[in-house]
């Protein structure tokens, strides 16, 4: 598949060949227990047990496999996979280096979990500087980085790593296998929560990890199967059927974005507006090199939280609610969850909606909003 475009490798990744009177893509496989040969046992078939073993689950990792360009492992949230990472691969002594800007429940896990069973834990912010990586085990990026959607360059990072012989991850969740690939820019494994973009129905949760080393997937596999860190059958074959029109809400997510980011940025009740496609945007050098496209993710200050409640009740096209990457326009306050950021501070993640009518709405709700 790695001959098409990205339209046509959605709609086809991970699909069984085709059998007449068969479906595209088969039902969901919904047990725990499979029927055993009596004499040779688990070795005879690929399915035994549900936790380890199940075909739609399979199917799904094949799909994403092929968009990542790696093998990939699915797990139950992409906060599994992301603990599951950093748990499987280091051990008390190591070193490992997070995101101080990124996805607030890892920095959380990792001073309160990680601190606690002897891994040192060091933060650094996204555009950095980073300082030297030497006795590092494990370097972890976002990018873009959520919610603040700054960006580092991934090969300039990966190289200094693995000179020093650190591991690089990247959590590409904001990003999707369709705006950058990082396995291709040096990366060890790719992250991500498959729950917002990826899927963008707003209707599962689901995390993966991928990497094209063997070294490091089979004990991914390993701690997924010992610790139950599975996605049930349904929602791997929900995130299937959802790939096939990837491509398509993407292109629409961020023509959206660029639209609000354009119409907000000459707006002086708007403060900190960050899209990494404008132009003026402090990642935008790095962002327009890297990446394939820019997600329909943006984030600003409306000075506030009461004004920032204001405008959400005032807009018709725009939910409150706090993930993101969905086909429905959301906007999340970050410090309501006890994220670092300023109490006006808003993650905008831009739905399929008419770019016309999503702009006017949003234009509408800051102006009966009032000052902050």
């Amino acid at each position: 598949m790695s001959d098409y475009r990205d339209g046509t490798r959605c709609v086809r990744a991970g699909l069984p060949d085709p059998v007449p009177g068969e479906p595209f893509l088969p039902g969901p496989v919904l047990a725990a227990p499979y029927h055993l040969d009596p004499w040779r046992g688990p070795e005879a078939a690929a399915n035994g047990y549900g936790r380890p073993d199940n075909p739609t689950r399979r199917l799904l990792e094949a799909a994403i496999g092929e968009l990542e360009g790696g093998d990939c492992r699915v797990f139950a949230s992409g906060q599994a996979a992301i603990t599951g990472v950093l748990l499987a691969l280091l051990r008390p002594g190591d070193t490992v280096l997070l995101p101080a800007d990124g996805y607030f429940p890892v920095r959380a896990f990792a001073t309160d979990t990680l601190a606690g069973i002897g891994v040192h834990v060091r933060f650094v912010p996204t555009a950095g500087p980073y300082p030297s990586l030497d006795g590092v085990r494990l370097v972890l990026v976002e990018t873009p980085a959520n919610p603040g959607l700054d960006v580092v360059d991934l090969r300039e990072l990966t190289a200094r790593a693995h000179a020093a012989g650190a591991l690089v991850a990247v959590d590409n969740t904001t990003a999707t296998p369709l705006g950058q690939r990082p396995l291709d820019l040096g990366a060890d494994l790719v992250v991500a929560s498959g729950t917002k973009a990826l899927t963008g129905h707003s209707d599962l949760l689901l995390g993966y990890v991928a990497t094209r080393s063997a070294e490091l997937l089979d004990p991914l596999a390993s701690w997924r199967t010992v610790t139950g860190a599975v996605p049930g059958a349904f929602d791997a074959w929900l995130a299937h059927r959802s790939l096939a029109t990837l491509d398509l809400r993407l292109a629409r997510q961020t023509g959206n974005a660029e639209a609000v980011a354009r119409a907000l940025a000459g707006r002086a009740d708007v403060t900190g507006l960050r899209w990494p496609g404008l132009p003026d945007d402090p990642a935008h050098p790095v962002a327009s090199a890297q990446m394939r496209r820019v997600p329909g993710v943006l984030a600003f200050d409306l000075g506030s939280a009461d004004r920032v409640a204001r405008f959400l009740d005032a807009a018709r096209l725009v939910n409150a609610a706090t993930s993101f990457g969905g086909v429905h326009t959301t906007a999340d306050r970050r410090a309501q969850w006890g994220d670092d950021t300023p109490p006006g501070f808003v993650r905008l993640s831009c739905g399929v909606e008419d770019p016309a009518d999503l702009v006017a709405d949003i234009v509408a709700a800051l102006d009966a909003a009032g000052p902050a």
